[in-house]
């Protein structure tokens, strides 16, 4: 640990107060926690979530008087490679950039601790500028530019590897604060999941933003043993398997709320391959509103929703949102009136006063032997994950049958299609037709950024061609442009384009002469169903997001 030189982080408090981005509360907690441990107060408030690395190099410059420096302006080779000792750079988190005015400048993480940029003037003989670095990216240039000690593991995937080994490097401090800080910016990031895919010399890290992999600094190949094993410890796996895939959890407080993880491991040709999924309870969005759902779309869903009886299916491909809706379907059922059974692969969110079960095939617990079990249960609701085969399909029309709601996800491309997906799992059709109330269609698709986008140039023409005869008026389209807000992508976060198919007398007589999608379909938008991609086009014109994510979302094959 660094030692504060004098009283450098003296009234450190009010730098963390002028940034905005911390609550005064917040800020008395870690001062009082400060006060009771010894520990500094910057490095509680980081652990603690408070702030974010970015944050803290604010609060940094604030309260030291001191620049900063971007990612950007990092050397693509060793600056005084000569004169300089890389264990001491990366001891010291620190790295030259070159000279400025006359000055070496010095990137450095912990302008707290004077002693490196004392230490490199005077080994250099001449005046050292600090400028203050974001830490990880400051550890992965470091990483990058200068080689490991011949002393640290180079193998660990031959199986050679001692486990004992793996891990103390697994619990040493500087692998414990990379892998924290790499998930705790894959949330700041907005990260649905991270991914740490083993190359020959690297380990790559990408995150899932709005839909999209995004790279990340690489970690070193001599950290990628401890990392991996530092990650399959905090989800209590077994880090002397790397045979055999591996599922499990991890739980980590960040900024005030917890934070979960589902993490799966994959022997690969190079290494294991691990996915981290963030589920965020915070950030899990339980308003229709919010979720895509405008006015009338909600008020015709929820119509269905509220009905005692009967199946009400969403579908989509996988990554379509199709869970998050049916969690804001059963938050809006939620009462204590009410007993709501749930059988889930996996439980991703758990909800006060629900029981939600995960199924276990290698023991036998399946939907379908859940699901037979929960009619004992005398429950009201029922929420199915998915729809697999036809016994789980079944087992949910006689839950239906006897008086439940029902509630479940199918893989279909479209709502239309769940009808004869379902007839080929081997549903009667009589039975379909006097189950099923609804099923909704869906996709995601990126939303502008409110803080960049600009009006497309094409705007007038392509407005004509896609809005509806004499609903042109008020209508502007955007194109992504890209700022700081939205890391230069031009898209901030992701909404759903919707289709909602109420079943009726005409529908239902489509079903029992099992006509095709295509055929159900036309019937159902000459009853004035709104299709996926017209919900799009008009969401488009709202200025919500671009005609090519509308195009790329619904397009078939």
């Amino acid at each position: 640990m660094n030692v504060v030189k004098g009283n450098a982080l003296d009234r450190f408090a009010e730098a963390l107060a002028e940034i905005g981005t911390v609550a005064p509360d917040d800020v008395v907690r870690a001062e009082q926690l400060a006060h009771d441990t010894g520990e500094r107060l910057d490095r509680i408030a980081l652990r603690l979530g408070l702030v974010s690395e970015r944050d803290l190099v604010r609060a940094y410059s604030h309260h030291f008087g001191l620049p900063s420096v971007e990612a950007t302006a990092f050397p693509d080779e060793p600056v005084l490679a000569d004169r300089v000792n890389p264990r001491f750079l990366r001891h010291h988190r620190v790295l030259p950039l070159g000279e400025r005015d006359g000055a070496q400048l010095l990137a450095i993480a912990d302008p707290a601790d004077p002693f490196p940029v004392q230490a490199l003037s005077f080994q250099l003989g001449c005046p050292v500028t600090p400028a203050v670095a974001v830490a990880s990216e400051l550890e992965a240039a470091l990483e990058r530019l200068y080689h490991a000690e011949p002393s640290q593991p180079r193998r660990d995937d031959d199986g050679d590897d001692d486990v004992a080994r793996l891990k103390d490097l697994a619990g040493e401090a500087p692998v414990v604060q990379l892998v924290n800080r790499l998930i705790a910016r894959a949330v700041e990031l907005r990260a649905s999941d991270i991914h740490l895919e083993p190359q020959e010399g690297a380990l790559r890290v990408r995150c899932r933003i709005d839909g999209e992999l995004r790279d990340e600094p690489p970690v070193s190949a001599h950290l990628r043993a401890a990392v991996v094993s530092r990650i399959k410890i905090m989800a209590q796996l077994d880090i002397a398997e790397r045979r055999l895939p591996q599922d499990g959890r991890i739980r980590l407080p960040f900024r005030g709320r917890d934070i979960d993880l589902r993490v799966a491991t994959l022997p690969a040709l190079t290494g294991e391959s691990v996915v981290l999924r963030i589920l965020d309870r915070g950030e899990l969005a339980l308003d229709f509103a919010a979720l895509g759902f405008e006015t009338e779309l909600e008020r015709r869903y929820l119509d269905l929703l509220d009905r005692p009886n009967g199946i009400l299916l969403i579908t989509g491909p996988t990554g379509s949102g199709k869970t998050t809706t049916l969690y804001a379907s059963l938050n809006h059922l939620n009462r204590a009136s009410r007993k709501i059974l749930t059988v889930e692969d996996p439980v991703e969110y758990q909800f006060d006063g629900v029981v939600q079960v995960q199924v276990q095939p290698q023991i036998g617990r399946t939907f379908a032997s859940v699901l037979r079990t929960f009619l004992r249960q005398d429950p009201n609701i029922l929420m199915v994950g998915e729809v697999r085969d036809g016994e789980t399909a079944q087992i949910a029309i006689q839950a239906a049958l006897t008086g439940r709601l029902v509630l479940s996800t199918l893989h279909t491309n479209s709502a239309a299609a769940a009808i004869p997906r379902l007839l080929e799992m081997g549903c009667e059709d009589y039975l379909l037709a006097s189950t099923i109330n609804g099923i909704v269609g869906q996709r995601l698709v990126r939303r502008l950024c409110r803080h960049c986008r600009e009006p497309h140039p094409m705007a007038d023409a392509v407005t004509k061609r896609l809005a509806p005869q004499g609903e042109t008026a008020g209508a502007r389209i955007f194109r992504a442009v890209g700022c700081t807000h939205c890391g230069g992508t031009g898209f901030l976060g992701r909404t759903a384009i919707l289709e909602l198919l109420p079943l009726d007398g005409e529908l239902r007589r489509s079903m029992l002469a099992h006509c095709d999608a295509e055929a159900i379909e036309r019937a159902a938008v000459a009853r004035g169903m709104e299709t996926m991609y017209q919900n799009g086009v008009r969401q488009v014109l709202e200025g919500i997001t671009t005609i090519e994510e509308i195009v790329q979302a619904t397009r078939e094959g």
